[in-house]
């Protein structure tokens, strides 16, 4: 069952959604940028696919309320990775803090620009973090910690979404570890045509089973 949870970091009380399934061997932390979170359909959506694979998800609001509400009018918080990329390694730490996750593989799902703080919260917990997926996400913005990045990457990018697409490729090129770009065609940027959303999360789903 969802599990409703408040989670602590340095600056904020972040709220979040925990699922864990009986005998799950790894959790999935979701990373987002601004106006997603974890209310968002597409990231229940993913979420529900990874627990069926009896993977553990935990999906979080990386920005407060007040936060959203600034981040609104002026755009700056949700490219603020640096804060995003603090508050995921802290949630990080929370889950192994918690006695009944403390020995699960942990990966992160990331989006948008969630995505960037997932890289970059990767290359600082090279020793816990199992695999990246990034959906539509710019990991253009993790530029400088790219290639200290070590946990298996997978980019997943529409095939509509060209511009993203050639973003995804530079970071491709620069990431040393094992990684794969996958499109999807058809597919714009949130992934809202049918069925392009369920092929992203199938991709997914795979590459952390893979991995876990």
């Amino acid at each position: 069952m969802d599990e409703e949870v408040i989670i602590p970091t340095i600056s904020a009380s972040l709220q979040g959604i925990l699922h864990l399934p009986d005998g799950a061997r790894g959790i999935v932390l979701f990373a987002h940028g601004s106006g997603s979170g974890r209310l968002s359909p597409r990231n229940q959506f993913v979420a529900k696919m990874l627990q069926e694979k009896n993977i553990g998800t935990l999906l979080m609001d990386l920005l407060t309320k007040e936060e959203e509400v600034i981040d609104a009018r002026t755009l700056h918080l949700r490219f603020d990775i640096e804060l995003l990329a603090g508050r995921l390694l802290d949630v990080t730490d929370w889950v192994r803090e918690q006695e009944r996750m403390a020995s699960l593989h942990i990966g992160y799902f990331g989006a948008s620009t969630g995505a960037a703080a997932a890289l970059v919260a990767a290359a600082e917990r090279t020793d816990l973090i199992k695999a990246v997926v990034s959906r539509g996400g710019r990991p253009d913005l993790a530029e400088p910690v790219l290639d200290a990045v070590l946990a298996p990457t997978l980019l997943i990018v529409g095939g509509d979404d060209k511009a993203v697409i050639e973003l995804n490729r530079r970071a491709l090129a620069i990431i040393a570890c094992e990684k794969k770009l996958e499109i999807v065609p058809g597919a714009t940027h949130l992934f809202e045509e049918p069925g392009t959303l369920e092929q992203a999360a199938k991709l997914a789903s795979a590459w952390f089973q893979a991995h876990f």
